[in-house]
């Protein structure tokens, strides 16, 4: 009987052993969890808060490129073949800084083959993009009054052409398919969308059911376009072929589709057709650059031969699962389309590199345009090229 306690004691004890020991451990194991729980979650929002990432993209910004007879005449070598990578020279240098760089292919890059025409219905030697890529440009505009001048045999050789480059094209295809490829585009951890557009085919009527050789601007095209990417990407270019020719004033019209483009969230609207500068300045948080002007052309007048580069700086900033986008630095200089009376040894040449002997009364010149360009916007940095 003793013996029978005695076990019973043994066992009631053991047991009562192992129940604070059990307690112990599971009340141990609780302890240390919530007690590192805080530690590690605060380690995390530590980690978290210390995941800031910034990123940084420039764009720089000319205008048309417009090849009169006397521009593609200048390119033509001994052999017979064109190159035109002189009348860039000066320029190249400054283009190749710039992260990203745009320009307007005004006169359509049909060829040789299709022949060689001037003013009123453009076609100039396809080596005039082969110097604008060699010298750094990357996006590229073919929406324009003269998209149509050689016809569709006209755009589908100059797609053709533009396929071949790495530059970015926007606003005429070769087909509807062509013109639902992507226009998304990634440089420096930005991701950029860019299209164009032009008000005017000269009265030349865009082939029915072709509507995709050139990029007519309509409202609901563009809302179609950009809503198809706005959640895609950090920012949304749009080249604008609008306005009056040889006017410094933009129009209603111009203001109209510009508040509708930055009603749409587009960041930068690119400007072109008047052949002259117009001001830059910000409709809310976007950059409108109405007119750039001429880059290259055998147009006379000063005017005509005085063009803008305009440059800005994109921000990207991504913390705590935050993206915000700036844009920032906005300027403007001018580029003067230098050439002999002759029509030869065309040259765009910034104005830091003028003298009175390329241009006469250049500073007296260069003050003039400087008011034009940020006469409504205080914010835009004029001539800091020199």
């Amino acid at each position: 009987m003793k013996k029978i306690k005695k076990f019973f004691k043994i066992f009631f004890l053991s047991c009562l052993g192992i129940f604070f020991l059990v307690s112990f451990y599971f009340y141990l194991c609780e302890f240390i969890h919530f007690d590192k729980k805080p530690v590690e979650e605060e380690k995390k929002e530590e980690e978290k808060k210390e995941e800031k990432k910034e990123y940084h993209l420039t764009l720089g910004m000319v205008g048309d490129a417009l090849y009169h007879t006397g521009a593609y005449a200048d390119g033509r070598q001994s052999d017979g073949s064109y190159n035109f990578d002189s009348q860039l020279a000066d320029i190249k240098p400054i283009i190749e800084e710039y992260d990203l760089a745009y320009y307007n292919q005004e006169s359509i890059l049909g060829g040789t083959e299709l022949g060689l025409s001037s003013y009123p219905t453009f076609n100039s030697p396809q080596e005039v993009g082969d110097a604008y890529v060699n010298a750094g440009f990357d996006l590229v505009s073919l929406a324009n009054n003269h998209t149509l001048d050689k016809g569709e045999r006209g755009v589908l050789k100059s797609t053709a052409y533009w396929k071949t480059k790495s530059a970015m094209t926007a606003g005429s295809y070769d087909s509807l398919e062509d013109r639902n490829r992507s226009h998304i585009g990634e440089k420096n951890g930005i991701t950029y969308a860019f299209f164009a557009y032009t008000d005017t085919t000269n009265g030349i009527p865009v082939p029915s059911g072709k509507e995709y050789l050139v990029n007519v601007f309509s409202e609901e095209k563009a809302r179609a376009d950009i809503e198809s990417v706005k959640d895609k990407v950090d920012v949304i270019f749009v080249s604008m072929h609008w306005g009056v020719e040889y006017t410094h004033t933009p129009t209603e019209t111009q203001r109209k589709e510009a508040e509708f483009l930055a009603s749409l969230g587009v960041d930068v609207i690119i400007g072109s057709h008047p052949h002259v500068i117009q001001p830059i300045e910000h409709i809310g948080d976007t950059v409108v650059i109405y007119s750039l002007g001429n880059f290259i052309s055998a147009q006379t007048g000063t005017n005509k031969r005085v063009g803008l580069l305009a440059s800005l700086d994109i921000h990207k900033t991504v913390e705590n699962g935050n993206t915000t986008i700036t844009i920032d630095n906005i300027k403007g200089d001018l580029v003067y389309t230098y050439f002999t009376s002759n029509y030869k040894n065309f040259r765009a040449i910034p104005f830091a590199k003028l003298n009175n002997d390329l241009l006469y009364n250049y500073q007296s010149i260069k003050e003039q345009y400087e008011k034009i360009i940020n006469q409504n916007d205080s914010s835009v940095i004029v001539g800091s090229l020199g």
